[in-house]
């Protein structure tokens, strides 16, 4: 009867070791799943997050973009500064503005404007605007100077549709 008592203790006890093994099988595969299903949940919505934040973005950009203006200005032609005026610049803008709310006020000032330029593309040298920084540097110098004569908006952007030097 010992024996028989010491065979169903065995048996009992590996009952319980494959019953325990398999209940931490589960509980690591549970674990596994649960982190699995964390990580993909988080990726989605920050996908989603990112996808919104961008389109945001690009809704306010295209809205900026409908509210600038362009606003052409004719032709400057000026004698530069180097070899005793000998060499002449021909220059074309166009001036991107903050809004089309600007261009009733810049065609009331003009002849401001143009005497700015005038003033700004005369006092340059064949080197100062040969190079692409020097009419970058140009084109700040430009804007700068004619955010000046404004009240109501601004200038953004200054644009050469035409430059020559001869």
């Amino acid at each position: 009867m010992a024996q028989v008592r010491d065979f169903y203790a065995q048996k009992d006890e590996l009952v319980a070791e494959e019953t325990g093994k398999k209940k931490r099988s589960y509980r690591k595969w549970f674990v596994m799943g649960l982190l699995v299903t964390a990580l993909l949940a988080g990726g989605v919505l920050g996908g989603k997050y990112y996808l919104d934040q961008s389109a945001a973005k690009k809704a306010a950009t295209q809205k900026n973009a409908s509210t600038a203006a362009v606003w052409p200005m004719d032709a400057f032609i000026v004698n530069l500064m180097d070899n005793g005026g000998e060499r002449y610049l021909k220059v074309v803008l166009q001036l991107e503005l903050s809004d089309a709310e600007v261009v009733a006020e810049l065609k009331e000032i003009k002849p401001k404007l143009r005497d700015a330029v005038l003033g700004i593309l005369s006092s340059k040298s064949l080197k100062d605007i040969s190079t692409t920084e020097g009419k970058q540097r140009l084109k700040e110098e430009i804007t700068n100077r004619l955010n000046s004569y404004l009240s109501k908006g601004r200038i953004l952007r200054v644009y050469f549709t035409d430059f020559v030097v001869q």
